[in-house]
């Protein structure tokens, strides 16, 4: 596939780790925040992914400096205007991105593919705020994204077939393995893994073991590499929460409302690894 020009907007985690493999796979990629200072922490925070993967020797400092050259950081919107793709990873608030995306439409050339990467609203519904829906589809990366193969491709009902084939072999240029999924709440893999990590929650409450306990079965009981509370620290339980939330709201299903351990744990400001403390503590 011919290296393409790639907006990525968005700093955090999941923007930063897709503007890393981005680069590294040869990609122009141009990483978007509209604050300078979040700009230079996702710049810094892509230079520290790469450095570590030189102390493992798993890339050398010639790649290091060439994936560097490939990224640059830029605050206003207007810079992506030449891009070939752009993939949004702001964060999960629908009035953010429909405002982000009424934006892009008038910014970007009519050929752009707008991509979404979404965990959990609706893709046809966003797709909805541009003129080209055609043009809009979900790429649903996994944290974290430099280790993790999988990218769901979500199509939109109006989401065109050259659009998925082109994103499809974008994912297969960044050396994921894209799987297709309709535009479903929670697509495959969240639908399926929130409401084991809810259901650990429910247990913690009710005594069933302790959160050592409960992740070790699930480890050695189902070979799953992290149990689901660790796991649930790993992404943060705001995310958890506002991902149930999302899937309780869309489907009034019991299994999907957040557990009290979950927004008890939020509302303190225990997010998890991010905070320092969810489940666990990580302070030194």
């Amino acid at each position: 596939m011919t290296a393409k020009t790639i907006g990525i907007i968005g700093t955090g985690t999941m923007g930063c780790g897709i503007a890393q493999v981005a680069a590294q796979a040869g990609h122009q990629v141009l990483l978007q925040n509209r604050k300078q200072e979040s700009v230079d922490r996702g710049m810094a925070r892509v230079r520290d992914s790469l450095e570590r993967l030189v102390a493992k020797e798993k890339l050398t400092d010639a790649q290091l400096v060439e994936t560097l050259e490939r990224l640059r950081g830029v605050v206003p919107l207007e810079e992506l205007k030449g891009c070939d793709r752009v993939i949004e990873a702001a964060p999960e608030d629908f009035a953010l991105k429909r405002e982000l995306f009424e934006r892009l439409d008038r910014i970007l050339g009519e050929e752009t593919i707008l991509a979404t990467n979404t965990s959990s609203l609706s893709v046809t519904k966003l797709a909805a705020c541009v003129s080209r829906p055609g043009h809009f589809v979900g790429l649903h990366f996994f944290n974290p994204v430099p280790m993790m193969k999988l990218v769901e491709v979500v199509r939109g009902l109006r989401t065109s077939d050259s659009t998925m084939a082109a994103v499809r072999g974008l994912a297969e240029s960044l050396d994921k393995v894209p799987i297709e999924v309709k535009d479903s709440p929670g697509f495959v893999v969240n639908r399926v893994l929130f409401p084991m990590i809810n259901e650990a929650a429910f247990a913690l409450q009710a005594g069933v073991s302790d959160a050592d306990g409960i992740d070790a079965c699930m480890k050695l009981g189902c070979n799953h590499p992290l149990g689901p509370l660790a796991l649930a620290d790993l992404v943060g339980l705001d995310v958890v929460y506002a991902i149930l939330d999302s899937l309780y709201r869309e489907y009034g299903e019991s299994r999907y409302a957040p557990c009290l351990e979950i927004k008890k744990r939020v509302e303190a400001g225990w997010l998890g690894r991010k905070s320092g403390r969810g489940f666990y503590s990580y302070e030194k």
